[in-house]
């Protein structure tokens, strides 16, 4: 059945919601690509993040299921390298929002998933994400691997079932119903901030468990 969840910022300056969702309307999985850990490092909230293998929990679905009813102001994004993926997140508070292309033609968003969210109720939330469809880039992962698997069964049929909601969405029109987008124009709602080569760096040094010289990464 689907739920509608929360959409909230810890500080709660930004709230909305995450409406219908269902196992049957997303994909859910845990990626431990080095970008994904960058960015939680980048936001100075890996611990709350990312999983003992450095994996990020992700729902990846159609961005018209996200509404954001205050604090849209609040809404900044990132890139990694020029043209890496969006990163979204709150300003205020540096909480994880999701990641998408730099267009809305195809219209996805990966929804992060903070480790035990405050206040959440987790059947609701387990009952609407649904279990783990496989694990993505398991090479990068940190720590012991050896019960994680090959990371390369399963990403297949978890490729597959990301194209069908994508497919969906965009036949539904969801491309034009973004949060992130301008409707009009297909701009970004927030300039993108690209890391120079300098703050990549540090975000990798932080990531990767080396002492950087720089700790603090410019909003």
């Amino acid at each position: 059945m689907p739920h509608d969840l929360p959409l909230r910022c810890t500080c709660g300056a930004l709230r909305g919601v995450a409406r219908g969702v269902s196992p049957s309307h997303g994909n859910h999985l845990l990626c431990h690509c080095a970008d994904c850990q960058s960015f939680a490092h980048f936001l100075g909230r890996a611990d709350e993040i990312l999983d003992a293998n450095g994996g990020s929990d992700i729902f990846q679905m159609s961005p018209a299921r996200l509404v954001i009813r205050e604090g849209a102001d609040r809404l900044a994004c990132m890139r990694l390298t020029p043209k890496g993926l969006l990163r979204w997140y709150a300003r205020c508070c540096r909480t994880p929002i999701g990641n998408t292309l730099a267009k809305p033609n195809v219209p996805f968003v990966g929804w992060i998933q903070l480790r035990g969210g405050a206040g959440r109720d987790d059947r609701a939330w387990d009952e609407a994400l649904g279990p783990l469809r496989g694990r993505l880039n398991v090479g990068s992962a940190k720590g012991d691997r050896s019960q994680l698997g090959s990371g390369g069964r399963g990403s297949l049929p978890i490729l597959l079932r990301f194209a069908s909601v994508v497919l969906v969405a965009r036949l539904r029109g969801d491309h034009k119903a973004s949060p992130f987008f301008d409707p009009r124009t297909g701009s970004p709602r927030a300039i993108p901030q690209v890391l120079s080569e300098q703050e990549l760096r540090d975000v990798e040094q932080a990531r990767d468990g080396a002492p950087s010289p720089s700790t603090r990464i410019r909003d």
